[in-house]
């Protein structure tokens, strides 16, 4: 365990006194569900590039970067001198900024299909735009979107995120199964949900609501429905039914826009009518954009009458997010980008190796500089194969919890995130810690002691 030498640090059991706290004011202890971890969240003291000192001084390598959102680390100092001169200028106002344009002119610039964009406030927010700016364009209600995959906390987008196997129904037919106790059955009616990467069963549902679909929803590599890449062939065929009947092909790249320059579509060849971002735009600011297509972004336009969607927030755009989000991407140029995706491919291969030397059924899944452990013999390729017996779940938390205590942090889904901030060290580290992580679980599960 790597320990901070950090004037300040708390004795131990600081991280416990202050989830007592916590649960006295915080529902659960927390504001965000994603921090919790047995027996009490790990709290942050400070971070600085990779790595993360806990208030306890422990310091770990930060492979979560809090959700994937921290695409440079903690504490970038070309992001940190833009904040602070911000900061001397005011932090929101009821007026329009420079910021906002400059930026707004910069990721534009990044992808063919962003004609224009508008910045909200979070990832949640921006596929919540995306679904009702589709609706206001096409005239219909209906989105369909695949099972399992995360698309925020928005009634409609949240469908069958948590479906089991209780109440998932048929494979070539899936339930639609709402995650929040109380969502109106209304709701569940207006979602369709199809299976991820298998075209014919996607199709064939789709073909039930042709008339009544405003869009697809489509994560190019959904991370709750395993962090594989959709299939080249299923992206057409998505892309190329909403083509025949008219409704719009919606990209949520939130997650993946950090795969490419222009993000995870510029792998594939088709164009997406709307793209929603969030996360590592904001250069460490809560964020949220939605970029596409003139015609279908022009539902939004003020000064068009009617307004079919009126979008507007008081901290949407604010100077503080547009000038870290926009120092943060100028740094993510393309040489940044291939590097730190080859630094990934170096990762997936560390664990597969680890795997294969501690000789477990697990392997490694994701793409770009991301990637994703599961406690199964082969990368699930939809969401019902993703989903873990209690073997597998106890494997995994087994796993997470050798990192933890050995100075690397993931994601709690067993996921990580790569920053520009590492290199070889780090990730070389993070095989070994995986490789001695793998070996206990083994050893454990199996009852044995074990080694070193």
């Amino acid at each position: 365990m790597d320990a901070s030498a950090a004037e300040g640090a708390r004795p131990p059991g600081a991280g416990a006194a202050l989830y007592a706290r916590a649960c006295a004011v915080l529902p659960g202890g927390v504001s965000r569900n994603a921090v919790l971890r047995p027996p009490h969240p790990l709290y942050a003291a400070h971070g600085e590039g990779c790595w993360v000192t806990d208030i306890e001084g422990v310091r770990r390598i930060d492979f979560s970067n809090n959700m994937t959102s921290q695409i440079h680390g903690h504490a970038h100092p070309v992001i940190m001198d833009a904040v602070r001169a911000q900061l001397g200028k005011g932090t929101a106002f009821s007026l329009a900024t420079e910021a906002e344009v400059e930026y707004a002119e910069h990721m534009c610039s990044r992808s063919s299909s962003f004609a224009k964009i508008r910045f909200v406030n979070s990832g949640t927010e921006a596929v919540m735009s995306a679904l009702k700016a589709a609706r206001a364009y096409t005239g219909r209600p209906k989105i369909a979107k695949v099972e399992g995959a995360y698309h925020g906390l928005y009634d409609y987008a949240e469908v069958s995120q948590t479906a089991s196997p209780a109440n998932w129904g048929d494979a070539a037919q899936p339930a639609r199964v709402a995650v929040a106790q109380g969502t109106p059955a209304s709701a569940l009616a207006e979602v369709v949900v199809i299976p991820f990467n298998d075209t014919e069963r996607a199709l064939a549902i789709l073909e039930q609501h042709a008339q009544e679909l405003a869009c697809v929803l489509l994560d190019l590599m959904p991370h709750r429905v395993g962090m594989v890449p959709a299939s080249a062939s299923f992206v057409r065929a998505l892309h190329a039914w909403t083509r025949r009947n008219g409704a719009l092909f919606v990209c949520d790249e939130v997650i993946t826009l950090r795969c490419g320059y222009g993000g995870a579509q510029e792998g594939y060849d088709v164009t997406p009518d709307l793209t929603a971002m969030g996360k590592m735009i904001g250069g460490g600011f809560p964020v949220g954009a939605l970029a596409g297509r003139a015609e279908v972004m022009e539902v939004m336009d003020p000064s068009r009458a009617p307004l079919r969607f009126p979008l507007s927030g008081t901290y949407s755009a604010n100077p503080v997010t547009m000038v870290a989000g926009l120092a943060a991407m100028k740094l993510f140029d393309r040489p940044a980008v291939q590097r730190l995706n080859a630094l990934g491919d170096l990762a997936r291969d560390r664990i597969a190796e680890a795997i294969r030397v501690a000789d477990v059924l697990a392997c490694v899944a994701g793409a770009g500089s991301l990637f994703r452990i599961h406690m199964k013999p082969q990368p699930p390729q939809d969401y019902r194969a993703v989903y873990p017996s209690e073997a597998e779940a106890r494997a995994l938390r087994l796993l997470l919890d050798h990192l933890a205590d050995n100075g690397v942090l993931l994601i709690e889904t067993g996921s990580g995130a790569l920053s520009t901030a590492m290199g070889e060290a780090e990730i070389d580290r993070l095989g070994e810690t995986v490789l001695a992580g793998l070996r206990k679980v083994k050893a454990r599960l199996q009852g044995a002691p074990a080694r070193a």
